[in-house]
């Protein structure tokens, strides 16, 4: 499953403290909880929406009520929360983990899978089981810079592009699960 939060900050001057906190301590402290698996932010392009992305693969919505996760990642962003606008959490079926995007590629998201068919791009299907659920159904697909470019003007900003903010972090237990 995918767990997708998104938000915006509201107020410029607290953004790049926000930043740091997001990437340095919440994204690890969310990847040590028991039952995430990966973990990656992403920052969008432009367009209409939430300014922020992070994908996180879960292995079910119990693991956002468990209290490892009320300890180490939920909630523990207090200081913050004045300034969050636009947030929208979401969990996503999905039997394939969120996808890794290297800085060479962008993420592609839209809500509906038609500008994608018309692009000719293979993008993955999600659909929302838990929390917010909605947007109710998203397709995402990891595209070249110019293939992104490409899709999202054919699709009049259907498609919206984010930019990875970092490398993909996966836990230790998926990592040994692998080996």
């Amino acid at each position: 499953m995918i767990y997708a939060v998104e938000c915006s900050i509201a107020e410029p001057a607290v953004e790049a403290g926000w930043n740091n906190f997001y990437s340095r301590v919440k994204l690890p402290a969310l990847i040590s909880v028991s039952g995430f698996r990966t973990s990656q932010r992403f920052r969008a392009l432009g367009g209409d929406g939430p300014v922020y992305l992070a994908l996180h693969t879960i292995d079910g919505p119990d693991v956002l009520t468990s209290a490892e996760y009320r300890d180490k990642g939920g909630g523990n962003f207090a200081r913050w929360q004045p300034h969050i606008v636009e947030w929208r959490r979401n969990v996503y079926d999905s039997a394939a983990p969120a996808p890794a995007v290297s800085g060479h590629q962008w993420l592609a998201v839209c809500d509906d899978a038609a500008p994608f068919a018309r692009a000719g791009i293979a993008a993955t299907a999600m659909h929302a089981v838990a929390l917010d659920r909605q947007p109710a159904a998203r397709w995402l697909a990891v595209l070249d810079h110019d293939q992104a470019r490409l899709a999202s003007d054919a699709s009049g900003a259907a498609i919206r592009c984010y930019a990875p903010m970092g490398d993909r972090l996966v836990s230790a237990t998926a990592t040994s699960a692998a080996r």
